[in-house]
């Protein structure tokens, strides 16, 4: 059975000639939105996956913005809109040591370098220089707490056992 995963979703088009604007769930915007890129287009208005081609990209603001082989206009890709584009296991590339998906980091068990168990990460935000892991605390009504992915604070990734090792650092509770 193939696994697909998410690498986008389309909030809305872009202009007349086809463009679709994305919020990008990826590292590898540039590499996963390439000309050529062949991506599935999951939605809940469409019976059946599409399978689209990149044919173009670029970024506007905080956005992704991408046409697709055949889709030339902007009512070829209204249906589009509140879609998920997907790339195949088959299509993710090897990483180098260090380096993780999205989706391996959600869904892990956090807890501090003196044993607290922090809670799960349910998110990844990418503002700017560094990604920002969203914890959903363990305690209810507890605010989720946000983690810089730098080397001060990550100290250990287990991606078999789903579970990372922190040092908080002074202000992050």
């Amino acid at each position: 059975m193939m696994k697909w995963f998410n690498v986008g979703k389309i909030v809305n088009t872009h202009g007349v000639k086809g463009e679709v604007r994305v919020i990008s769930a990826t590292d590898f915007a540039d590499e996963r939105y390439a000309v050529g890129s062949r991506l599935r287009l999951e939605h809940d208005q469409l019976t059946d996956p599409v399978t689209v081609t990149i044919s173009g990209h670029r970024k506007h603001k905080n956005f992704d913005l991408l046409t697709f082989d055949g889709y030339n206009n902007l009512n070829d890709v209204e249906i589009f809109k509140g879609g998920t584009l997907k790339i195949s296991e088959d299509d993710l590339s090897d990483l180098d040591e260090g380096e993780y998906y999205y989706f391996e980091i959600i869904g892990c068990k956090v807890i501090s370098d003196e044993g607290e168990e922090l809670g799960v990460i349910k998110e990844i935000l990418s503002p700017g220089a560094n990604d920002v892991w969203v914890i959903k605390r363990k305690k209810q009504g507890e605010k989720d707490l946000l983690i810089p992915y730098i080397d001060d604070v990550v100290k250990e990734i287990n991606i078999d056992k789903k579970q990372i090792t922190v040092h908080l650092l002074d202000g992050l509770v």
